[in-house]
């Protein structure tokens, strides 16, 4: 729960590293809250689940592109490159083969490796 906190709390920060955990426990927070938000809206395509669901991801973008630049900043790649959002099937692959990847080592251009903080 703390790292989807943070996330949130990081929410415009495009700036700096995420590691690896940050990255996928705000992901999978947002996951199972995406499916709560559909099981009490009843599920079903058009219902109220979906509505619920919309509204929640437009209020989670902002953070999610955030944690998404960081995570990338972490491996030494350029935060434009997740712009690979909007290409479908493809971008999510690259991206997904990104964000698994572990982080770049010390320090990079985009500042210390927030794993070696951690320790």
């Amino acid at each position: 729960m703390q790292w989807y906190l943070k996330a949130l709390k990081q929410y415009a920060d495009f700036k700096g590293r995420a590691q690896r955990k940050e990255y996928w426990m705000f992901t999978l927070f947002n996951l199972i809250i995406m499916v709560v938000l559909q099981l009490v809206g009843g599920g079903g395509e058009g219902g109220m689940g979906d509505v619920l669901s919309g509204i929640y991801s437009l209020g989670v973008l902002l953070p999610s592109v955030g944690v998404t630049v960081r995570r990338l900043h972490d491996i030494g790649k350029s935060g434009w490159w997740a712009l690979l959002m909007i290409i479908p099937i493809i971008g999510a692959l690259v991206l997904i083969y990104f964000a698994v990847q572990d982080s770049q080592e010390g320090s990079n251009e985009y500042g210390p490796n927030p794993k070696a903080l951690a320790v």
